[in-house]
């Protein structure tokens, strides 16, 4: 937890090869198609995806993995990310939980057990690979033989993907069925997934042993939002080093402007 928020330092970005920014998640179609339509006609570039910097000019993402497929998509080269490092008192990792929307859950529940080398069982369990509460109850865990990281994260792909497809889905980082409930109320499942640590994001990237999409949770004290950075400086064919030069220079005249702002507390955003 960050004791003295006023010394967050000022974001560090920068503008890299798109293909050397590595993801660790799946992307979530029902995120990235309507977001790819808003890029192809922005004019400017306001969300820069969260990295933390690898050796050998390598980047994972930690947040923003549905605007990187996005652009990648538009068949842009180079993509504009804040670097923020993973190992600081700045980042800190959790998990999102699962609301399962717009569907039935007795058809939820026999998709699960329909799926290969899984076995949905009554009741909590903290071992298991995610834990399943039906709206008005009961729960269920979901558990399957898995001998490493890679295997661990496929189960967990195959459990999204049986509704990723089928329902709507939304996230949330409340745990409290109390809560949940009456702020969705289409809402016929929560599924809750085990914590992750910071090698296990960079392992999953690394060996594209990729989570389902929106499971890990970065929040990222002093991040860049809002920029308005224009699109047309990232869509230039110029060399990367030209491109980072504009940006320095843009970011030192918004700077000069008191255009930027830092807010110590947090927010809730409407504008998603």
């Amino acid at each position: 937890m960050i004791s003295n928020p006023v010394s967050v330092p000022p974001p560090n970005l920068r503008i890299v090869d798109i293909e050397d920014v590595l993801p660790h998640e799946k992307g979530d179609f029902q995120r990235s198609r309507p977001l790819m339509k808003l890029l192809k006609r922005a004019e400017t570039f306001t969300n820069p995806p969260v990295v933390a910097d690898l050796a050998g000019d390598k980047y994972i993402i930690m947040d923003g993995s549905n605007r990187h497929i996005s652009l990648k998509s538009l068949g842009f080269e180079h993509i504009m990310v804040q670097i923020a490092d993973y190992e600081s008192d700045f980042v800190e990792l959790g998990v999102w939980q699962h609301i399962v929307a717009d569907w039935d859950a007795q058809r939820f529940l026999r998709m699960l057990d329909d799926l290969d080398q899984i076995e949905v069982r009554d009741g909590w369990d903290s071992k298991a690979a995610a834990q399943i509460l039906l709206r008005g109850g009961p729960a269920y865990s979901i558990h399957a033989v898995v001998d490493s990281l890679a295997q661990r994260n496929a189960t967990l792909r195959r459990v999204v993907e049986s509704y990723h497809s089928n329902a709507s889905l939304y996230r949330t980082p409340l745990t409290d069925p109390g809560q949940i409930w009456p702020l969705f109320p289409s809402g016929v499942a929560l599924v809750m997934f085990p914590p992750y640590q910071p090698r296990d994001i960079i392992e999953a990237a690394l060996q594209a042993a990729y989570l389902p999409p929106g499971v890990s949770r970065h929040i990222i004290h002093g991040r860049a939002l809002n920029l308005n950075y224009p699109m047309e400086k990232l869509r230039a064919p110029l060399p990367l080093s030209t491109k980072n030069e504009q940006l320095q220079e843009w970011l030192r005249e918004q700077f000069a402007r008191r255009s930027v702002r830092y807010y110590a507390e947090g927010t809730y955003h409407f504008d998603e």
